[in-house]
């Protein structure tokens, strides 16, 4: 059984992982994370209600700590989120939209539909 355990290399593949040449190689993919804010509602009415409110001028996190059902208080900002840490159709939407910023968001419209509920969603950055 021992040499079962050293011939994975476990160890080594865990050292391998963290060099700075693999993480260029994925940034050239379009990155692995997004640095994402987002207005969840669990009723479309609200989200439909929230998107009209960001068209009218309303910054992102304002409109985020009114009508969020999650991260209210931050703005929405659920920070630096890696690739397969969301649900799918919320992933999909937050690596396609371009970078963007508060005043001039760009974001998901129709609000992308989860099991959580309707997300307006924008990012800030990727890496």
């Amino acid at each position: 059984m021992p040499p079962k355990g050293k011939g994975k290399g476990g160890n080594n593949d865990k050292s391998t992982g963290k060099s700075g040449g693999g993480g260029e190689t994925k940034e050239k993919k379009g990155g692995t994370s997004v640095k994402v804010r987002h207005i969840l509602c669990e009723k479309q009415s609200k989200a439909l209600e929230a998107l009209d409110k960001i068209k009218s001028g309303m910054k992102f996190n304002e409109v985020a700590a009114q009508y969020s059902e999650d991260k209210a208080r931050q703005g929405g900002d659920l920070g630096w989120m890696i690739r397969g840490s969301m649900v799918g159709p919320f992933q999909d939407a937050a690596f396609q939209l371009p970078i963007s910023s508060l005043d001039k968001p760009v974001y998901t419209d129709p609000p992308i539909k989860t099991k959580f509920g309707y997300h307006i969603i924008m990012v800030e950055g990727k890496k």
